[in-house]
């Protein structure tokens, strides 16, 4: 299934704009909007711009997802997983890398940095109530379940 979504770049550069890297992937691929490459250090993070600003539809955001490529070979990842954009922003798209590993990581320009997902969003209506209806879980916590 496919959806149409509006982009702006801010920089004259149509590699800029996010693309699915196989027919069935479901992150399409956000680049460095980069003059220059940008450090992170070892537990730091940075702000790196995308150059793209979308116009996304209502009932849909899109989630920024971390590369796992980048996890798995440098331990960078998305400090806020999954980040979200919401239907009614048209800022530029900006994504907050963190570098967990004990290595400089450089960002190039145009690197791929990080995986966009467009989903669908359900806004609820809460209504309070004093007693919920009773689980078999109940109250449980973290690790209630017993699972590993």
């Amino acid at each position: 299934m496919s959806k149409k979504i509006t982009v702006s770049i801010l920089v004259e550069d149509e590699e800029l704009i996010p693309a699915y890297a196989t027919p069935f992937a479901s992150g399409c691929d956000a680049r460095a909007s980069l003059l220059q490459p940008v450090v992170v250090p070892p537990g730091e993070s940075a702000i790196i711009p995308t150059g793209v600003r979308v116009e996304l539809p209502e009932g849909f955001e899109i989630q920024v997802r971390p590369r796992s490529g980048f996890a798995a070979k440098h331990r960078v990842t998305v400090l806020n997983t999954p980040g979200t954009i919401d239907a009614d922003y048209r800022g530029e798209i900006a994504v907050i890398l963190i570098n967990h590993g004990k290595e400089p990581f450089v960002v190039e320009p145009k690197m791929r940095i990080a995986q966009l997902v467009i989903a669908p969003v359900i806004q609820a209506e809460f209504v309070r109530k004093e007693i919920l209806a009773v689980t078999g879980r109940g109250e449980g916590r973290f690790g209630h379940t017993g699972a590993q």
